[in-house]
This record gives C-alpha cells, structure tokens and sequence, in this order.
C-alpha cells in the first residue's frame, strides 16, 4: 500500500507561465516588427510564418525568418538583423500599459494568489521583465525566469526547470501554461503538468486544455479533486 501511495500524484501547489500568448499577446507586435525587417531584406514574411516562431527563442526565430531567402547570412549580418527587429518590438512595449492585458488574466492570476499558488513566469522573451513592469503583472509573480536567465530555449525543458526551481518546488507539483506546442514540449520534458492555450490548444498539443485564463482556476481545482479521489 505504501509502494502504491508513493506512485499517485502528488497534489499541484504552483503555476508556471508562459507570457506571450498567455499572459497578453504580442504576436501582431511581432509581426509588424518582422514585416518591416523582412521587406527591406526582401523576405517574404507572412501571418503563419509568424504563428511558426511562437515560443522559440530570438536566435531560433532569426534562422527560421532568414532560411526564407535565397541568400545566405553571415553570422554578424544575422545579430544586426535580430537587434533591428528587437528595437522595432521595443517601441511598441514602450507604449504598453496594464490596459495591454485582458482582464481575465489579473482576475485569473489575482484568485489563485488568494487561494495560496505558486505563480511564476517562465518565458523564452528576453524583453519580459520589461514587459511585466509596463503591464503591471510583475507583482503577481513569486518567481520570473526569461530569456536572459537560460541558454537553451524550448522545448527544451530549462526554463519550466528553472522556475520550479526558483519556486523552490518540485517540477511535479507544477502545472505550465503554455500557447506553443514547443513550449507544451518543454514544459512536458521539465516533469510539469502541461495545459495548452491558443495555438496549442488547436493542435491539441497537451492533455489539457483551455480557451483562456479564465478557465484555469476551475481546471487546477479540478486536477487536484482527481489526485485526491485516487489516493
């Protein structure tokens, strides 16, 4: 009995974050980033390029923007045209307001602080801890890991790892948020329970799945009423 005991899943006590596409969405922002870039470079560049490079990292979504042309990039020309597209990204964050993020979320975030969650950010975006001070969701968050904390970008598991870490719980007492199914893949590989929005959502990426921030109280609550019945 106390092998079987051993084997049921423990109760989940903390929430980890993907930000884009989760938490507010900055896909059309990157679009118009990367339209101006890729046009001037003569690449062509549509909506479902953009829709490929969610959750990817900047070095990943340069190589899969610039292996559209014809030519090739030297590594230098590639950094100049990742830094381009990143200060086109930055002036419409300079503009961001906690009006940027639907409702649902803070409400969202707000009731699982009452009800004594975990929240962490474990996002790819090198520019979220900007984008959390802009939007004012930084103090929702025990813990934020981004792009300028790991050198492997999902789906590798680092980033869901680093952030169980810096909750200072174990990746199976952890539920991930996630829109891409990269980081669906990430999240999985870290030992998390992955729940999909979006895009991931679509592809039925994860095992579980919502249609935005507002469901997911009543999923977690769920989950765990599930892990108690089987003890």
């Amino acid at each position: 009995m106390n092998t079987m005991m051993k084997n049921r899943a423990p109760r989940l006590c903390a929430v980890a974050f993907d930000m884009d596409g989760v938490l507010l969405s900055t896909d059309k922002l990157h679009f118009k980033a990367w339209q101006v870039v890729t046009r001037r470079w003569g690449i062509p560049f549509t909506e479902a390029d953009n829709t490929r490079l969610l959750g990817l990292s900047r070095e990943d979504c340069v190589n899969i923007v610039l292996s559209k042309s014809p030519r090739a990039f030297s590594a230098k020309e590639r950094a100049a045209i990742s830094d381009e597209k990143n200060a086109l990204f930055r002036t419409h964050i300079d503009a961001m307001t906690p009006d940027f993020v639907a409702p649902e979320v803070f409400a969202c975030l707000r009731t699982l602080r009452t009800a004594g969650w975990k929240l962490a950010l474990a996002s790819s975006s090198r520019n979220a801890p900007l984008i959390l001070d802009r939007t004012g969701l930084r103090a929702y968050f025990d813990a934020t890991v981004d792009g300028n904390d790991i050198t492997r970008g999902k789906p590798d598991p680092e980033v869901f790892a680093k952030a169980a870490e810096a909750l200072g719980v174990p990746p199976t007492v952890c539920a991930a948020v996630d829109d891409a199914p990269a980081g669906i893949a990430s999240a999985t590989a870290a030992g998390m329970t992955a729940i999909a929005v979006g895009e991931a959502a679509k592809r039925h990426a994860a095992p579980y799945s919502i249609s935005g921030l507002a469901e997911l109280p009543a999923l977690l609550d769920r989950l765990n009423g599930e892990r108690d019945a089987a003890r």
